[in-house]
């Protein structure tokens, strides 16, 4: 395979239908109106030299280099900027503009460095492309005059260096820094000659706000900002397009390899959910795929106290087949089960799910770590539409003119997605924020959110009621849409428009000022188009589920379901959550969504499978730990998750894993979870999976084999292995087999194939006869369940309370640098940012205890308390504090506590009642010999 290169029309394409004819060079073009002269040669195979232009970033006319003759007009205008007219003849090949253009390179290449042989962008490099194209032979004006060659290389950043000796001021790099990812750290600095790329106010890169997305490097004509893993490397001579592994948004990337070793990974500009954008995690954090702390050979133990030994595969499947059958025998069929991972490909749950159902036998317990993040999402959508997803692709935030993002925080936790938001507010859509934290999208750049409902942890469902109250109360609902398509509308107004639910009766408990509310109620209610995006700040919360259901009818009463820039949109946390959950990883359903109990559902697999299902639900996560403590639950297969970090109360979830006989962990590294492991099973990266993932837009993508698994076996394999060892006969030849088998039964995919996502580049689910391409928009003309249904939300304070003992409120999150649990970014150059996971506390609150800025304080809770330094912020509102959990070392998990969702058991990790104060110095014989040096000191 060759290294991939797209095709660059030089600026962006234009909506609308192609009405303007033209000739370049005697060659018709027929373009939609406002195409650019040198987009619309491009479309006709005439390539016009350019330095400043780029398909990707509006026309900037900066270079010269791009210079045409037009019939009829006099000049020799940019191509860029020039748009095209009907009847135009253009001429890219006169001797006029071949002399101009020879001139223009000439005096790029008298102020830039001869070195293109030693340079680590020779064959890569646009300025020696056009230097050859425009028929540069000679440079005439030397170096005896002013020049930039000895200007000082900027290392500052882990990933690329920034070598100002030659760059050639075309701005593509700023541009890209303000138009595709909206951050606008960079700026050219001075005039004249002495302009300059700047970023920040002056500073390094790494010191300024640039947030290393790779957008100025990818849009880089020359070597000025270069992949350092290009230097070390060398350039990539072959590609392969696949999907990062990080998070929900599934961007799409071409693995640029020389020979078998990985140099870089380049955003895909024919990605549908990323369109050619990247952020720091997948453009640049992929080293953690062949760092030396994975574990590649699989290792078994008869008790977690003794020390590990590393077998055959052989030997340790053969292990965790006759464990398992051992305790199912002893304990019973349900005495087992499986967590699978949302990390892994659709190919690979699936057959974890089959491996519990089939194998293991007369057994649902199997559930995934979509339990604690959006199982309210499945269950409130469902409830509500009738499917448990988003109902929009990523494009149509585009056509939003209202955006509500509640409870998310998209510029870390899907920065790709929040660029594609960001150019649509700065467009003049408005923005309306319901956040306990002052997130980055409050204000930043060129953005600043109309509304910021900074309500108190908890309060969701009052302030989602309030604003319904105020669409009923104020006669703002679209009754159209809701006598045409909606059910149980009058029992849910009549519930609404309560007293009890107006912005002014519920001021004191959400702490959001009631003009605010209404106003921002009105606005998303007036909105021609209006959009929801959120995140875990709705879900993980003792009524997540009911958040969800009432962010639905929020939608529904404004009419906002059906079309482009309306929606209910959850932004899912991992690569392949959604996927986890389309593939039967929950104890109550099959594949698609169907419930167990379903004669006629459990009939097509038995058939497919062989065998008997069980009718009931098996046990949900919770579940598995309580029954393991009270010792009936016995043996456990963790796929990818590291349940002993990323789960709440983790004293309970370490007594359960140490109660249990069996615990299998297959992984990348020996993780938190792996401590109380008795076989290790080690698994592949992304690199090396082959399969598909399914992103937050319901987007089918597939992920390409990039090398082969290190471990010399992919993990579906592993899996069937097992299950062929249990006595259930389980193969496969390909990945592709899988899919084919997921596509027979289940509908939303029957339409799905490997030869389908190799043609089509994705697909979005459902994907079947009736839509034979997938379905970017849900419930267009009617709802999947027939009418959208209204549910009554009424709001139910949590039981997790601040106390006199614990008057803080503790709620979580994630950070740009860091992924999840932190097992894959943690080992890359991303810990340059985030080394560590601090708590943000409000100065007020800081200042009552003697906090100081830095200080390192202990986190108490009811269940458990943790050390961790502090950082003194206003983000938060007094009272309430906020931290990561990226880093096992400080174990915020640790504090979490029991509660959860009511109907789904989603942890509430945005609630927890705390103390904070300072940790002292203990110089006690006691601290020096339990090794402790620090003791929490509470007034």
């Amino acid at each position: 395979m060759t290294l991939l290169k797209e095709p660059d029309f030089g600026t962006p394409e234009r909506p609308g239908p192609a009405t303007v004819s033209v000739e370049v060079d005697g060659l018709p073009v027929t373009v939609p109106e406002g195409t650019s002269v040198m987009r619309a040669a491009a479309q006709a195979g005439v390539d016009i030299p350019k330095l400043c232009a780029t398909d990707s970033l509006e026309a900037f006319g900066s270079c010269r280099l791009c210079v045409v003759e037009i019939d009829g007009r006099r000049g020799t205008p940019a191509s860029c900027t020039t748009p095209c007219a009907d009847g135009m003849k253009v001429s890219t090949q006169t001797p006029k503009v071949e002399k101009l253009r020879q001139g223009v390179m000439e005096l790029y290449i008298s102020d830039h460095p001869l070195d293109c042989l030693t340079c680590p962008a020779n064959g890569d490099c646009e300025l020696q492309d056009m230097a050859g194209v425009v028929g540069l032979r000679q440079v005439r004006y030397g170096y005896e005059g002013e020049n930039h060659l000895d200007a000082a290389k900027d290392t500052s950043n882990p990933y690329f260096d920034f070598d100002p000796s030659k760059c050639i001021a075309c701005s593509r790099c700023v541009r890209a820094c303000g138009e595709v990812q909206g951050t606008f750290a960079l700026t050219i600095e001075g005039r004249g000659f002495d302009s300059k790329v700047a970023a920040g106010a002056g500073e390094s890169f790494m010191d300024s706000e640039c947030v290393s997305c790779g957008a100025c490097v990818q849009a880089c004509p020359t070597s000025t900002l270069q992949e350092r893993s290009v230097v070390e490397l060398g350039m990539p001579t072959r590609s392969v397009v696949t999907t990062c592994a990080y998070c929900g948004v599934g961007c799409s990337f071409k693995a640029e390899l020389r020979g078998d070793e990985l140099v870089r990974m380049v955003p895909y500009k024919d990605g549908g959910a990323n369109e050619g954008h990247s952020c720091v995690k997948g453009r640049f954090a992929f080293g953690y795929a062949t760092h030396p702390d994975r574990q590649l050979r699989p290792m078994v133990r008869e008790r977690i106290t003794d020390p590990w030994r590393e077998v055959e595969w052989d030997e340790a499947i053969g292990t965790v087949a006759r464990r398992m059958r051992e305790i199912q025998n002893r304990h019973g069929a349900g005495a087992v089960g499986a967590i699978t991972s949302s990390r892994c490909t659709n190919e690979e749950v699936y057959v974890v799910q089959k491996m519990v159902r089939a194998a293991f036998g007369n057994n649902n317990n199997v559930d995934t770590c979509a339990r604690v993040c959006h199982s309210p999402t499945g269950y409130g959508l469902k409830q509500t539409f009738g499917e448990s997803a988003g109902t929009q692709d990523f494009r149509s935030v585009a056509e939003a003119d209202v955006i509500m993002v509640i409870g998310a925080n998209p510029t870390d936790g899907h920065p790709v997605f929040a660029s594609r938001m960001k150019r649509r507010l700065r467009e003049g859509a408005q923005l309306i924020v319901v956040d306990p934290r002052r997130i980055d999208l409050v204000r930043s750049p060129h953005i600043e959110a109309r509304h910021h409902l900074q309500l108190r942890p908890s309060t969701n469902v009052a302030v989602v009621n309030a604003m319904a109250h105020v669409v009923v109360t104020e006669d703002l609902v679209d009754r159209s849409f809701v006598d045409q398509r909606c059910e149980g509308f009058d029992e849910w107004a009549e519930f609404i428009a309560r007293p009890e639910n107006s912005p002014e009766a519920v001021e004191d408990i959400t702490g959001v000022p009631a003009a605010e509310l209404r106003a921002a109620a009105r606005l998303y209610a007036e909105a021609p188009n209006g959009a929801i995006y959120y995140g875990l700040g709705v879900t993980e919360h003792s009524q997540g589920s009911t958040m969800v259901m009432g962010m639905a009818n929020l939608a529904m009463a404004c009419g906002n379901i059906g079309r482009d820039g309306v929606g209910v949109n959850p932004l899912r946390g991992q690569n392949n959550v959604q996927g986890s959950c389309d593939m039967g990883s929950f104890p109550h359903e099959l594949p698609g969504y169907r419930h167990v109990s379903d004669d006629a559902v459990r009939t097509v697999f038995e058939n497919l499978w062989g065998g008997t299902l069980l009718a009931e639900p098996g046990l949900r996560i919770p579940n598995m730990f309580d029954a393991a403590i009270d010792g009936t639950f016995r043996g456990l297969f963790v796929h990818g998750e590291d349940i002993a970090q990323s789960d709440p109360n983790l004293k309970h979830v370490t007594a359960a894993l140490e109660a249990m006989e069996l615990v299998v962990v297959q992984d990348l590294f020996l993780n938190e979870t792996a401590k109380y492991a008795h076989v290790f099973l080690p698994g592949a990266s992304f690199l090396e999976k082959d399969g598909t993932f399914t992103n937050a837009e319901r987007r089918i993508n597939r992920v390409r084999s990039v090398m082969k698994p290190k471990t010399g076996k992919h993990e579906w394999q592993i899996v069937s292995e097992i299950a062929t060892a249990m006595g259930y006969e389980m193969s496969y030849d390909h990945p592709g087999q899988i899919m084919d088998e997921i596509a027979s039964v289940t509908p939303t995919f029957t339409g799905v194939s490997f030869a389908l996502l190799d043609k089509l580049g994705s697909v979005q689910w459902p994907c079947n006869e009736e839509a034979p391409e997938g379905t970017p928009i849900m419930h267009v003309d009617e709802f999947v369940r027939g009418k959208g249904r209204f549910v009554v939300t009424s709001y139910v304070p949590t039981t997790e309370r601040s106390t006199r003992r614990f008057p803080l409120v503790l709620t979580t999150g994630r950070i740009l640098s860091q992924y999840n649990v932190g097992a894959q970014t943690r080992r890359t150059g991303n810990v340059a940012w985030h080394p560590e996971d601090v708590l943000e506390l409000h100065p007020h609150d800081a200042e009552v205890r003697g906090i100081n800025d830095g200080d390192m304080v202990t986190l108490a809770s009811r269940v458990g308390r943790t050390t961790l330094r502090a950082e003194i912020s206003d983000r938060m509102p007094a009272g309430v504090v906020y931290t990561t959990f990226h880093h096992p070392v400080t174990g915020a998990n640790v504090v979490t506590t029991e509660n959860s969702d009511w109907a789904t058991n989603c942890p509430e990790y945005k609630v927890t009642a705390v103390q904070v104060a300072l940790a002292r110095p203990d110089r006690s014989s006691e601290a020096a010999a339990t090794g402790n040096d620090l003791v929490t000191v509470v007034d």
